[in-house]
């Protein structure tokens, strides 16, 4: 299996620190509102990347933090007059909510700010006894040129970047270089604030994700993840950071996702283009984001547009109803067993499996992967079409929930449907056929009329009705 290391700007074998375990940390969102698709993006990738490492067999401890304090989080709560505490609450719970209709696995852990204080403080201090920091009237900034090869990840010039200084990089008078980052700031009026050597003050943002990786991973990981926006210089100063007080290398795997546009345009609020998860999901459901955020490669760029979201669902359509019709064909087909003919056809559905595992294993290319799964979808209907035996129709219903469930895709959710309440449905349905067969369409019409309005939808298909609840 290979991976692209932006480290080192190449794919490279993965081979994790420790036989058999991955360790990996994703930043997570700053909780002041609801998640965006960009930031559902690395959300649905990386998990992704952890479904599928666990399938190789690896046993994964996954950290993605949250970051519950920030001037935004401090700014909205001013503004609604309430506490920061009570936003980052509200907004970790609502977070949670898109992560589940994403179908995101929680993680190992999700580590907060406010809870690591004693540890960034720490860290910290070990930084400017080490020479790494210097403190100015209560702020503690990062001294970039005690660190040769700051700027590894991002494959800038130091020099460069003083001399053209960026809206990354701030100028402070108080600052030995214009580089240099903030450690830990002084408290301002009405904002939260912890005890510190250097006063009462509140850590900068990258010492967070520095020590929430330390303290449930180690000195050393395996995998870094996240935006590419994050490059730099929060990953960045993260490895200045992390390299100088452990002593040792951060991560040894850099993976980055691509940005999302909107209609090929730059999401913003100004353009009108900013959309959030829960916006999108009142139009499609949670299970079309994460497929149309799959069917492209995680590094290349996506662009968001409804009709690129109606293809999707579309896409992840045909997925599903092979996966109903295969349902269907096994639970009303003789219990027959394989011919010698599909016993030798059996063998080549392996070929779906590891065309899978060759995409998935070529740095996580879900598309193709997906490619892969739409030609078991045709071959399914093929098979199912041609009458096969019940055997054979279930390996290759186990082939296509094997495939997919890997992505976390087009996975079936158990109706949740009484036992009374299903043979009242049946009971209809057996009316609306005695209706078909007597050529009463309004009847049958009708019928239909009232199944839809108990939320059932039906589809006759060439071995009998198929019905399903609506999502």
């Amino acid at each position: 299996m290979k991976v692209y290391n932006t480290l080192t700007r190449q794919k490279e074998e993965f081979i994790p620190r420790e036989e058999g375990k991955v360790k990996m940390y994703v930043c997570g969102p700053t909780v002041y509102d609801y998640i965006h698709i960009g930031n559902a993006r690395p959300y649905v990738v990386f998990d992704t990347v952890r479904r599928y490492l666990e399938y190789k067999g690896y046993d994964v401890t996954y950290v993605q933090n949250f970051t519950d304090v920030d001037d935004k989080i401090i700014n909205r709560a001013n503004k609604e007059n309430s506490t920061m505490e009570a936003i980052s609450n509200r907004y970790i719970e609502e977070a949670f909510h898109d992560a589940d209709g994403l179908n995101v696995k929680r993680a190992t852990v999700h580590p907060r700010v406010t809870q690591e204080m004693d540890g960034i403080i720490a860290m910290v201090q070990e930084l400017i006894d080490k020479g790494f920091a210097y403190e100015d009237n209560g702020t503690v900034y990062y001294d970039t040129k005690k660190f040769p090869e700051y700027g590894k990840l991002s494959r800038k010039n130091l020099d460069e970047l003083i001399a053209g200084a960026s809206e990354r990089v701030t100028i402070d008078d108080a600052k030995k270089n214009p580089t240099d980052f903030v450690l830990w700031k002084p408290k301002k009026e009405g904002e939260p604030s912890w005890t510190s050597p250097w006063g009462e003050g509140r850590p900068g943002w990258h010492i967070e994700c520095s020590v929430m990786a330390k303290h449930h991973l180690g000195d050393t990981i395996d995998i870094h993840a996240g935006g590419e926006d994050l490059i730099f210089p929060h990953h960045e100063n993260e490895i200045a950071q992390s390299e100088a007080a452990n002593g040792c290398q951060f991560a040894k795997y850099w993976l980055h996702n691509g940005f999302i546009t909107v209609d090929n345009e730059k999401m913003s609020k100004s353009l009108g283009n900013f959309f959030t998860v829960r916006d999108i999901a009142a139009q499609f459901p949670y299970e079309v984001i994460r497929f149309f955020i799959l069917n492209g490669h995680y590094r290349s760029p996506i662009n968001f547009s409804r009709d690129l979201m109606q293809a999707c669902q579309n896409g992840l359509e045909r997925i599903k109803n092979a996966r109903k019709e295969l349902d269907f064909y096994i639970k009303n087909s003789a219990d027959t067993k394989m011919t010698a003919e599909e016993n030798t056809q059996a063998a080549e559905l392996e070929k779906y499996k590891e065309q899978f595992e060759a995409a998935m294993d070529d740095d996580f290319n879900t598309a193709d992967a997906i490619s892969v799964i739409y030609e078991l979808v045709r071959f399914s209907n093929i098979a199912v079409k041609a009458g096969v035996s019940k055997e054979y129709a279930e390996k290759i219903q186990d082939m296509l929930d094997h495939l997919c469930g890997v992505l976390g895709v087009a996975e079936l959710k158990e109706d949740a449907v009484s036992d009374e309440e299903t043979a009242k449905i049946e009971e209809l349905i057996a009316k609306r056929a005695e209706a078909k067969k007597a050529k009463d369409f309004a009847t049958a019409d009708a019928i239909r009329d009232e199944l839809a309005a108990m939320g059932i939808t039906i589809k006759d298909t060439r071995e009998g009705v198929v019905w399903e609840r609506n999502a």
